[in-house]
């Protein structure tokens, strides 16, 4: 039988060589591969014999096996030890507040919410201490639904790891940059980027150096994995253009010593002890990886005529479900961009929505609510709630000078699900609820005239 050379050949060395922490890999759902020691990857198999350097194989699958070649995802992993020697005797502990679908819904009135920026505690706050729950929506268990969350930080993890078996994990940051050790690489994070945590891969969240804290939101999504949406009538460019996305190039740490692992699975909390660092992935490839995303390269498209265009064109990502043009959740972001179009009510329209929409500003003012929704805050319109531009936006906006207006200096984000969205007991009870939200309407006027047109 003859015998598969594991030699690389030197014009096939198009690959990323890590420098421990730096570099990222360009394109949205590539088959990446990355080593970072030379020659690590296997050639020409995926599971040989034995794997160079000592290294065990292991796959990660982010899909079934015989998903379609189009949604199907995995990648394998070259490690010093494979995950079940990252294991050992769990207990359950604590969630604290981070809660999962199905949870038990506060009741609160059929209204619309909104809360103020939640203040940053002083007390020292790792990633799993410092998640509050906002909202949950649909079921974790039949992989439908979703998750919103803020996180507050204050302290990075120290010989401490954690992954989440019930979803993948989107960071939105609002204030202070992170830093997420991956076992797939180093991704830094600041506000303005996003960053998707792949279902099941190991991280370690540390604040960025120069950073003492750190505010955000996690939308964490229980369906299927985050994609780009179908431009369809838009064509092959603008929106979020796949080479813009990052994937990390590998880097590695073989470091022994008592260290702890929490996993998030069935909406409960389990941690063990280990004996040495789980993310010690030294090469990988294939398409299931963690990337970011940087929203100020949004391309944004609109009306350049008449007519305000529905939010669906501000789409960043999708996670589809099994009802075709029916997300599980959308992922849409409202950046700078100019308002050219005439004879038409420019900010958002009224309107109720079979989907359910949870809303935060990462900077400046949003222009539908030009008072009471502060960066760092959060709001909620519900399905089949109604909701629109509160009355100042309202009336500036029918009576304004129609020319070319460009918003600038802004940026909020939407996590829109077909589910309707439960809030907390931790929500509905904290200080930054905003009592009087729903007055923001109260003085919209009668302009009704039978006798003009």
């Amino acid at each position: 039988m003859s015998k598969v050379s594991t030699k690389r050949p030197a014009r096939e060395r198009a690959v990323s060589i890590a420098d421990g922490n730096k570099g990222y890999m360009s394109g949205f759902g590539n088959g990446f591969e990355t080593e970072a020691l030379p020659g690590a990857l296997p050639i020409g198999r995926n599971s040989p014999q034995q794997c160079p350097y000592g290294l065990y194989a292991e796959q990660l699958s982010g899909s079934p096996f015989t998903a379609p070649r189009v949604s199907n995802e995995r990648s394998w992993l070259y490690r010093i030890r494979p995950t079940v020697k990252h294991w050992g005797r769990f207990e359950k502990i604590a969630s604290g507040l981070w809660e999962t679908a199905p949870a038990n819904a506060f009741e609160m009135p059929i209204q619309p919410l909104r809360w103020n920026p939640p203040e940053i505690p002083s007390e020292r706050l790792t990633l799993l201490r410092g998640v509050r729950t906002i909202t949950t929506a649909g079921d974790a268990g039949t992989l439908a639904g979703m998750g919103a969350h803020i996180y507050l930080i204050t302290q990075s993890m120290v010989d401490e790891y954690f992954y989440n078996a019930d979803g993948e994990m989107m960071f939105v940051p609002q204030q202070g940059a992170l830093r997420l050790r991956t076992e797939f690489g180093v991704i830094d994070l600041e506000p303005c980027e996003i960053a998707v945590i792949s279902r099941g891969v190991k991280i370690r969240v540390e604040l960025a150096q120069g950073t003492t804290a750190a505010r955000g939101y996690i939308c964490e999504n229980y369906g299927g994995s985050f994609t780009l949406p179908e431009r369809g009538p838009i064509g092959a460019n603008c929106l979020a253009n796949q080479r813009d996305f990052l994937t990390p190039v590998a880097s590695y740490e073989d470091k022994d010593g008592p260290c702890i692992m929490t996993v998030k699975w069935g909406g409960s909390f389990w941690r063990t002890e280990l004996a040495h660092s789980p993310l010690d992935v030294v090469a990988w490839h294939g398409n299931y990886a963690p990337y970011k995303y940087d929203l100020r390269h949004y391309s944004p498209v609109g009306p350049v005529l008449y007519d305000h265009a529905d939010p669906s064109i501000f789409t960043v990502l999708t996670s589809p479900s099994e009802v075709p043009g029916t997300a599980n959740i959308d992922f849409v972001c409202f950046c700078d961009r100019w308002m050219v179009a005439e004879n038409t009510f420019r900010p958002p329209w009224y309107h109720m929505n079979v989907m359910s929409e949870f809303m935060g500003l990462i900077h400046g003012q949003y222009d539908a609510k030009p008072h009471g929704f502060m960066p760092g805050g959060m709001s909620l319109h519900n399905t089949m709630l109604p909701h629109g531009p509160d009355a100042e936006a309202f009336e500036h906006a029918r009576t304004m000078e129609l020319k070319p207006q460009r918003q600038t200096d802004t940026l909020a984000f939407m996590f829109e699900t077909r589910f309707p969205q439960r809030v907390t007991k931790y929500a509905a009870e904290e200080a930054s609820l905003q009592s009087d939200y729903i007055d923001c309407w109260r003085d919209i006027r009668k302009h009704f005239d039978p006798r003009k047109r």
